[in-house]
């Protein structure tokens, strides 16, 4: 049985989440999928009561869960957190614990959004593609890193964008091994023209290229123009492979092409082990979304999505992963949109609605695939 922590978190994560857990519990019941799952709470609600945003219990369900299904944190009700309780429970704390090194973000344009999104029909034809953002180095980790107050008064604030050999060659290695199974495209992104630290990716990325891999294509780009070629001919990317600061910005602006940021799932990869497995951490890729949260009304498809992304990847079931991306396609070209996917005068469905949708969808496919059996 492969075990999987349920863990919701703040704002819209918890209701996003339970709408994924449905689908997990779809395919444990209809599809004998071998799941275990245990659910664990983070955030305000166990630090009022424990005093840490991730109590024992929720460290103990991770530590043993094979995946990890996460919700969202962060929102103004984090004011009531001190910074300290904070950082020590972070996100950034847990992809460094787990060494979850390899992010994966899959940008998807589905046709029946292209009313949509913000990016014009023909600039959406055929976009499908994958960044791999590095998660566990670059700046965000870099050392030294603080405030200071100078000899003048004033405050300097400071970090580090650092990046050695292993740390590069181990993403670029990963976003080569992926587009061998699709079509056979690495882009790399950097600031090479500026920065050491990328002068040293672009290097050790076109080293392991000419090692491992020449049959991949290989090309480049720096990270501003990346960002319009994303936004003038995304069609034109199969893999792009950057850096942990680079791939946050980029993925974010790549959500466009989706049609909404509440579209986007991903995967974040630690290492394989000796046994063949490795620990991974599943979650969409927006954030709590405070504003919204409790009305009801968040889309939940990014967190489904992502398990979509655990089948293929955790629990090695890639015909499932096919059956669920079918359902969502099914249920958006039905016209299931919640709000922020939905067009002029279109019907605006509830998280749980959505959810339904989904599931409905499900049966619908599982249902032509037996009959087709």
């Amino acid at each position: 049985m492969v075990k999987v922590a349920v863990v919701g978190g703040e704002g819209i994560g918890p209701e996003v989440t339970a709408q994924s857990h449905r689908v997990l519990n779809w395919f444990a019941a209809k599809r004998n999928v071998p799941i275990v799952m245990r659910e664990a709470q983070y955030g305000l609600i166990p630090y009022l009561a424990a005093s840490k945003v991730l109590p024992q219990d929720t460290v103990e369900a991770m530590d043993e869960a094979d995946a990890i299904l996460w919700g969202a944190t962060g929102g103004p009700e984090t004011k009531e957190v001190p910074a300290a309780a904070r950082k020590a429970g972070s996100l950034l704390s847990l992809r460094s614990k787990y060494d979850l090194y390899a992010n994966l973000r899959p940008i998807f344009s589905h046709p029946a959004l292209a009313g949509a999104a913000p990016l014009k029909p023909d600039v959406l034809r055929g976009v499908d593609f994958v960044i791999i953002r590095e998660l566990t180095s670059g700046i965000y980790f870099g050392e030294p890193r603080g405030i200071e107050t100078l000899a003048d008064g004033q405050r300097r604030g400071f970090n580090t964008e650092q990046y050695t050999t292993n740390q590069v060659r181990r993403v670029a290695r990963a976003a080569f091994e992926l587009a061998r199974t699709r079509k056979g495209r690495v882009c790399s992104i950097d600031k090479a023209n500026v920065l050491e630290a990328s002068v040293l990716w672009r290097e050790e990325v076109i080293a392991l290229h000419a090692a491992e891999f020449p049959d991949v294509e290989l090309n480049h780009l720096y990270v501003d123009n990346a960002a319009m070629q994303i936004v003038r001919q995304p069609s034109q990317f199969d893999v792009m492979v950057t850096g942990n600061i680079f791939g946050d910005i980029l993925s974010d602006c790549a959500a466009m092409a989706s049609g909404s940021l509440g579209m986007l799932p991903s995967a974040s990869l630690g290492p394989v082990d000796k046994f063949g497995r490795r620990k991974a951490l599943y979650e969409p890729v927006h954030g709590s979304a405070p504003d919204i949260a409790g009305r009801g009304i968040a889309n939940p498809l990014g967190s489904i999505l992502s398990v979509a992304m655990m089948l293929r990847l955790t629990l090695n079931r890639p015909d499932d992963a096919d059956l669920l991306e079918k359902a969502v396609g099914k249920a958006l070209s039905a016209g299931a949109r919640t709000a922020d996917i939905a067009e002029l005068g279109a019907t605006k469905l509830s998280t749980e609605q959505m959810g339904d949708a989904v599931l409905n969808a499900l049966e619908q496919v599982a249902g032509k695939e037996r009959e087709h059996a």
